[in-house]
């Protein structure tokens, strides 16, 4: 099993199956809007711009389960990360990382990369690189800055 066999619905509705993904490198990241991680969307959108020609993918996925940092509708959360950090990478709706109604595919990450303190997601802006093969490579934590992740992301974007 691989990160491929699952989809989630994009912002707006619209089911998206990850297998569209298939021979890219991905950055899976649990987002919010009223975090102070926040502003780690800048440093998302731009490993995004540095690298998304050579086959690099952010996702994200906001989850309002800790502290109600993503209190906000679909078009409320689109129309924040557009205006305030110009994100072109896709945008999930909303979903559960922990807990009874965890995601599948939440279930599925924890699964392959557990945390420092167990599998649970800690806090907004975990973040998980998946290889091309759709193979979760390593688990970064919220204080992780993007930026710090790049060289991973080179290393896997220059595997054959």
């Amino acid at each position: 099993m691989t990160v491929h066999d699952f989809s989630a619905k994009l912002n707006g509705g619209r089911e998206k199956s990850l297998s569209d993904f298939k021979g890219k490198v991905l950055l899976i990241v649990n987002t919010a809007s009223k975090c102070g991680f926040t502003p780690q969307y800048k440093g998302l959108q731009g490993l995004y711009a540095k690298f998304n020609k050579r086959g690099f993918e952010v996702l994200a996925f906001p989850c309002d389960q800790f502290g109600h940092q993503e209190p906000g509708s679909e078009n409320q959360i689109r129309s924040f990360c557009e205006a305030n950090y110009g994100i072109e990478f896709p945008l999930f709706s909303k979903i559960e990382v922990n807990g009874e109604g965890t995601h599948p595919l939440y279930k599925f990450l924890k699964s392959q990369k557990g945390g420092l303190l167990g599998n649970n997601i800690k806090w907004n802006f975990t973040k998980f690189l998946v290889d091309k093969e759709g193979k979760v490579v390593d688990r970064y934590a919220p204080v992780t800055a993007p930026e710090r992740i790049a060289r991973d992301i080179e290393k896997q974007l220059s595997k054959r």
